[in-house]
């Protein structure tokens, strides 16, 4: 089974290979093709997987290209997880946003839309090529921002793309084992968009634990979500919110903290891959030794704004290990093998949260089999919650117009909509500066 990686060069692409690694059943990837257009990363993240693969008798074979079409040609499955900018991209996103007071994180507000706006063109002509030239191929889609470019990519490809995170995952895990339950045998009953969803229920054996967990201050305050949200918010929601909420929740003290910084995240991202990648130009360097250092200082660090905020102090070790890579890795395995299984995903509403229309990309959990996966009937939202969904919905509609028409009236609409952007005039503003700083957005006129 042949699995194409766009962002092949990408930093993180050695944990969906070495989840690959561990995979010896029948069905399973056995080649695997790298695809970027930066060869000087595509070679780093090659060596780093050969090293990977000292020892493993039956390790996928790997191989790389710059050309798109032979990538997705007679592939089974294909793995997005592209950066349109690169890293450079996600810092001007921060900075520009916090010139004008607001929040630019990667995926929620401002730097979200820029983000989005530039990714959106790029990731749907990807899915034209791969409905094209590998049209029994699944997607499954990390490009951020997941949930919109997900969506973006399914008006091609329809059911055929699935978007994947690995927040949802991570929450319920830290949830059960505060509960000293089996994550692995618990239903998680979560529900909204990509980084805008809150867990609601967590059951085990039919009985949902989660009103235990919500009645013990201490217990609730003793992980990351109860560190960040403090227990009386998250007793007064009756819920436990995604860790992206708290850019809603607190989001004047978010901003603060990023203005604050020394660096922001992507600053000090682009500088520490940088880093590694200028590291793998060396022949004699040790590419998985570089790799995972460089990985456990990124870990350690994400959310560092917000933690710090919040007085939530540092991350647990258990929450290190990331987990989007067994996402991928368990949902390839229930659709290549149709071995059902149950997981949190990013897939178009069908009617399954009412105040949304059958096409919009949710996420939710989704029963996987053979044929897709499909998302499971849920509650309805509250109205504080629904309110959110709808409204940061409304602006990546917005923003997906934007895209299709090139139309600048209809980006600053997208800004100005959204919950985080209190200004029309700082949405125009706002447009101005992404255009100015990111070539990718000069198709807006």
């Amino acid at each position: 089974m042949k699995l194409t990686i766009l962002g092949g060069g990408g930093f993180r692409v050695p944990l969906v290979y070495g989840a690959l690694l561990g995979d010896h059943a029948e069905g399973r990837v056995t080649r695997v093709v790298l695809h970027d257009l930066d060869a000087g990363r595509l070679s780093a993240v090659t060596r780093v997987l050969a090293e990977q693969a000292a020892g493993v008798p039956d390790a996928p074979e790997v191989s790389a290209t710059t050309d798109l079409d032979e990538a997705l040609t007679g592939a089974d499955f294909v793995f997005s997880a592209i950066r349109v900018g690169g890293l450079e991209g996600r810092a001007n996103d921060e900075k520009v946003a916090l010139d004008e007071g607001v929040l630019g994180q990667e995926t929620v507000g401002a730097g979200g839309i820029a983000y989005g706006l530039r990714t959106v063109p790029v990731a749907e002509d990807i899915a034209r090529r791969v409905a094209r030239v590998a049209p029994d191929a699944w997607v499954i889609n990390f490009t951020n921002p997941a949930g919109l470019v997900t969506e973006a990519m399914s008006r091609h490809l329809g059911d055929r793309v699935i978007g994947i995170c690995d927040s949802p995952v991570g929450l319920g895990r830290r949830i059960a084992r505060v509960l000293g339950a089996n994550p692995g045998e618990a239903w998680i009953d979560y529900v909204g968009l990509n980084h805008l969803g809150w867990v609601r229920g967590l059951r085990i054996n039919g009985r949902d634990e989660l009103p235990r967990l919500l009645a013990d201050p201490d217990l609730l305050g003793s992980f990351e979500e109860g560190k960040l949200f403090g227990t009386d918010w998250l007793q007064s929601l009756g819920a436990i919110p995604n860790e992206y909420l708290h850019y809603y929740y607190f989001n004047r003290e978010a901003v603060r903290a990023y203005s604050e910084a020394e660096k922001t995240r992507g600053a000090f991202l682009r500088d520490q891959q940088a880093g590694f990648y200028d590291e793998m130009k060396r022949p004699d360097a040790a590419a998985l030794t570089a790799w995972d250092r460089t990985r456990a200082e990124r870990e350690a660090t994400y959310m560092a704004e917000a933690r710090e905020t919040a007085g939530a102090g540092e991350r647990d070790a258990d929450d290190l290990s990331g987990g989007y890579e067994k996402v991928a890795l368990a949902l390839m395995r229930a659709i290549a093998r149709d071995e059902r299984t149950t997981l949190i995903l990013n897939v178009r509403n069908r009617g399954t949260l009412s105040v949304l229309d059958a096409e919009a990309v949710i996420e939710v959990p989704c029963l996987v089999d053979a044929n897709g996966a499909h998302p499971v009937t849920v509650d309805p939202l509250p109205d504080h919650a629904s309110g959110l969904v709808c409204s940061v919905k409304a602006v990546e509609r917005e923003v997906l117009a934007a895209a299709e028409s090139g139309s600048r009236t209809t980006a600053v609409k997208a800004f100005a909509l959204h919950p985080l952007v209190d200004s029309v005039n700082v949405a125009r503003r706002l447009v101005d500066g992404y255009t100015a700083v990111h070539p990718g957005l000069a198709y807006l006129k």
